[in-house]
C-alpha cells in the first residue's frame, strides 16, 4: 500500500542557474560538467533535463555528449519542490473500468494528474490513493499508478495501473505505439483540407520556458499527430485527432504550428478569440475556463489477458453546449 501521510516537500533549490565555460572547463561533456556542479541531481537526471530542453546552451538545446567551449553560456533550470509523500484525499473520480489489474478513469477539466510545483496537493493521484489500497509505484510515490497523463484542462479516458507488472507492460504499448488515442478538439479556423497529418519535432521553448514549441533540425524530440476535420463552422473546425507520440501539450502545440490552435487554450491561442466575428461566442469562449480538447477513445490490450480493451468517453456537457451555440 502506497503511503497517506501529508505531503513533504523536497529542499532542492528552484532557481535557474547560469554559467559561462572557463578556458579550464572547455573540452567537457556537459552532462559530466553539471554533475560536478549540481551535486543533488543525478548524472541521469541531468540527462534527462538535458534530453527535455530544460538545459540550454548559448540559447540552443544540445546533446548530453556536448563538448564545452570557453564563453559557452548554460543555462540551467533546477527542478522545483515536489512532493515526497502523497496524502490520500476524498477527491470523487469517475470510474471507467476497474480490475485487479487496471482502472481506466474519466478525468474531469481542471484536475492535475499528479503533484508537482504549483500542485503539491488536490491532484488525481492524491484520489487514487485514497480509493485504492494498491497502486502501482514504478513512476515513484507521488505517482502511484500514472502510465500516461492528461493535461490539467484536458478532459477524457486515462489508464491507471494497480501493480508493476501491469505498470511496465503497459508502458511498453505506449512505447511501441500500440495503444490507440483519439482526441476531439475545436480549433479556430475553417480548415480546407479534410485532413492532415503533422510531424514536427517538439522540445521546450528557448523563449519561454513555460511553453512547448515546434523546433528545428535534430531539437526537441520526433511528434507526430493525425487528425480529420469532423464538423465545420463559421469560425471554427471540429476534428478527431490521433496522436502517435505522447510529448507534452503536443496536439495543443502541433494546431498551433499549423495555423489553427485550440479554442480556449490559454497558452497558445492567447487572443485568438478576439478575431470571432459573433460577439457572444466570444463570450462564451472567455467563459469556458479550459481548453476544448477531450480523451475521447482509448485501446489496449490487457496487461494480463492480451485481450483488447476498448473505452469511449462521451463530450462533457460543457462542451457539447458550446458546439450547440455555433450550430
Amino acid at each position: 500500500m502506497l503511503p497517506s501521510s501529508d505531503s513533504r516537500l523536497q529542499t532542492h533549490r528552484v532557481d535557474t542557474e547560469s554559467i559561462i565555460v572557463t578556458d579550464e572547463q572547455s573540452g567537457a561533456r556537459l552532462d559530466a560538467f553539471l554533475a560536478s556542479r549540481i551535486p543533488d541531481m543525478s548524472r541521469t537526471k541531468i540527462q534527462q533535463a538535458i534530453d527535455a530542453g530544460d538545459v540550454l546552451v548559448n540559447d540552443l538545446q544540445v546533446k548530453s555528449s556536448y563538448r564545452l567551449r570557453a564563453g559557452d553560456s548554460i543555462e540551467v533550470e533546477l527542478p522545483e519542490p515536489v512532493p515526497l509523500e502523497l496524502s490520500a484525499e476524498a477527491i470523487p473520480i469517475h470510474i471507467v473500468f476497474e480490475d485487479k489489474d487496471l482502472v481506466v478513469v474519466d478525468k474531469p477539466a481542471g484536475l492535475v494528474v499528479h503533484p508537482g510545483a504549483g500542485n503539491p496537493s488536490g491532484t488525481l493521484a492524491n484520489a487514487l490513493v485514497y480509493h485504492f489500497s494498491q497502486l502501482s509505484a514504478t513512476a515513484g510515490t507521488i505517482r502511484p499508478g500514472i502510465v500516461h497523463r492528461l493535461d490539467k484542462e484536458t478532459s477524457g479516458l486515462l489508464v491507471v495501473a494497480k501493480n508493476d507488472v501491469a505498470h511496465e507492460r503497459l508502458s511498453d504499448q505506449f512505447v511501441s505505439r500500440e495503444i490507440h488515442k483519439s482526441y476531439v478538439a475545436l480549433v479556430y479556423g475553417k480548415m480546407s483540407v479534410a485532413r492532415g497529418d503533422v510531424q514536427a519535432r517538439i522540445g521546450r521553448s528557448s523563449h519561454n520556458r513555460t511553453r512547448m514549441a515546434v523546433l528545428r533540425g535534430t531539437a526537441g524530440r520526433p511528434a507526430h499527430t493525425i487528425f480529420e476535420v469532423s464538423s465545420r463552422y463559421r469560425d471554427f473546425t471540429l476534428l478527431d485527432v490521433q496522436i502517435k507520440t505522447g510529448r507534452t501539450h503536443q496536439i495543443r502545440v502541433h494546431m498551433a504550428h499549423i495555423g489553427h490552435p485550440v479554442v480556449g487554450d490559454s497558452t497558445y491561442a492567447s487572443g485568438r478569440e478576439k478575431m470571432v466575428r459573433d460577439m457572444a461566442i466570444r463570450r462564451e469562449i472567455q467563459g469556458l475556463g479550459r481548453h476544448f480538447l477531450h480523451s475521447a477513445e482509448l485501446a489496449f490490450k490487457h496487461p494480463r489477458s492480451g485481450q483488447v480493451l476498448r473505452f469511449r468517453s462521451h463530450l462533457p456537457l460543457q462542451l457539447s453546449d458550446f458546439l450547440s451555440v455555433l450550430s
